[in-house]
């Protein structure tokens, strides 16, 4: 069946960013699809014997939510084998993406977390993001990272592939790092480039060494050398630049994990602070602010609630730690720790004594975790110490319903749930939950 083309009518959109329909009784996941329209697409996987996986080829009846790709390397008319990655909604009218955002989320929360909520998908406000066109969903990205082949040609992977597709165009990137990029150039000896605009400096281009790119997650796990050594670490680069939000600095590593969006910072900055209820917070309790990166939302905490506010932040990345460290300095309750979340949570459930087991009941936990969520061993060592509530701030619904399904078992419900569009014509989305018992 690889390679059979098939004419499917679109039921709906499912996470991943691929749309739903059926062929003979069969679920067929289809990529560059919207709900309500007739296409033809092009088998690519059949060795599911539940489901096939297949790219649009031809749109036979389109739906008025289709609209010229933002990004014409993307587009539909290319072969599926030449669409550029990342920009997979780049064909649906903005509207019609946080809309179809929303039923994600709201069908995620209902089936593997249990509650029938279903919160609106908004924009990023205008005045948080200077230079995006919100119409259309493009100069948001602030970092970039083009690949570079065996040949040298730069440009972005193929859509779900590790193929470098040439392209001439970077329209979801920030004009400035538009500008940067050479695309019509070649590179043989390097692996990656990036481009990164700090809000707080110019704009960057920093080639990256084969040798210091990860492989995925997949390709590393369990590969040791014939005599157990491990494979060395990518190196990291220790540039340091500087980020603006809400009027304060934030000191990060160049290659370290910051918000991507010209405005998801204030974004999510603004949305912590809005969830967090101030008539169950203390300021004097154990408030943890857990997978705290640089500490960008435990200042949010602190600048809500002042600068005596006691909280700790926990990242296991050691550099991320350390500029959390000079980042919440002026907070004199604060402390950044280095270490996993898991164990930390373990620790302070061996080792805390009465006083600080009553601080932790009284605190206010936010977390942000990675993609996969916090699972269970976190969520059940943070219930067992009690938190009077919880922020979870999750960028994958999946992950977040599972979570709070989990956090459900120990009695904590969601009371609110706000969702951003923090990656415009992508499937992705933000969202920041409110739990308490």
């Amino acid at each position: 069946m690889l390679g059979t083309l098939l004419d499917l009518q679109v039921d709906r959109i499912a996470h991943g960013g691929v749309a739903v329909a059926r062929h003979d009784g069969r679920v067929v996941f289809v990529a560059d699809a919207i709900p309500g329209e007739r296409v033809r697409a092009r088998v690519t996987d059949a060795s599911k014997d539940r489901f096939w996986r297949a790219d649009t080829v031809e749109v036979l009846d389109a739906s008025p939510d289709r609209r010229e790709h933002v990004w014409a390397e993307a587009s539909v008319d290319r072969d599926p084998a030449e669409r550029a990655g990342g920009a997979e909604f780049g064909h649906i009218r903005i509207e019609r993406q946080r809309a179809l955002k929303g039923e994600v989320l709201a069908d995620a929360l209902a089936r593997m977390g249990g509650v029938e909520l279903a919160p609106e998908v908004q924009a990023v406000a205008d005045a948080l993001a200077p230079g995006v066109d919100a119409s259309n969903g493009t100069g948001w990205r602030t970092r970039v990272r083009l690949h570079v082949d065996e040949a040298g040609r730069i440009g972005p992977y193929a859509a779900r592939s590790r193929r470098v597709v040439p392209v001439a165009s970077l329209p979801l990137a920030a004009p400035e790092l538009a500008a940067l990029a050479p695309l019509d150039g070649r590179l043989p000896d390097v692996g990656a480039i990036d481009l990164v605009l700090p809000s707080a400096g110019e704009p960057q281009l920093v080639t990256v060494d084969r040798s210091a790119i990860a492989e995925p997650r997949s390709e590393r796990r369990g590969q040791r050398g014939r005599r157990g050594a491990r494979r060395p670490e990518p190196q990291h680069d220790t540039t340091v630049v500087e980020e603006l939000v809400a009027g304060r600095r934030f000191r990060v590593d160049r290659s370290g994990f910051w918000q991507v969006h010209r405005g998801a910072a204030a974004t999510l900055h603004d949305a912590v602070q809005r969830a967090i209820d101030a008539e169950r917070f203390d300021p004097r309790a154990a408030n943890l602010d857990l997978y705290g990166g640089v500490g960008l939302l435990a200042a949010a905490v602190g600048d809500r609630f002042g600068p005596t506010t006691r909280i700790t932040t926990v990242e296991s990345e050691p550099r991320a730690t350390v500029h959390a460290g000079e980042n919440l300095a002026e907070w004199v309750g604060a402390q950044a720790v280095t270490s996993r979340v898991d164990r930390y949570l373990g620790e302070l459930a061996a080792t805390a004594g009465a006083t600080e087991r009553t601080a932790l009941a009284g605190g206010t936990v936010v977390l942000d975790p990675p993609r996969a969520g916090a699972g269970r061993d976190v969520v059940d060592r943070l219930a067992a110490l009690g938190p009077a509530q919880i922020v979870y701030v999750a960028c994958d619904p999946v992950a977040l319903a599972r979570d709070i399904a989990l956090f459900r078992g120990h009695g904590y419900e969601p009371e609110q749930i706000e969702a951003f569009d923090l990656f415009p014509n992508t499937h992705h989305l933000e969202a920041v939950a409110r739990l308490a018992r």
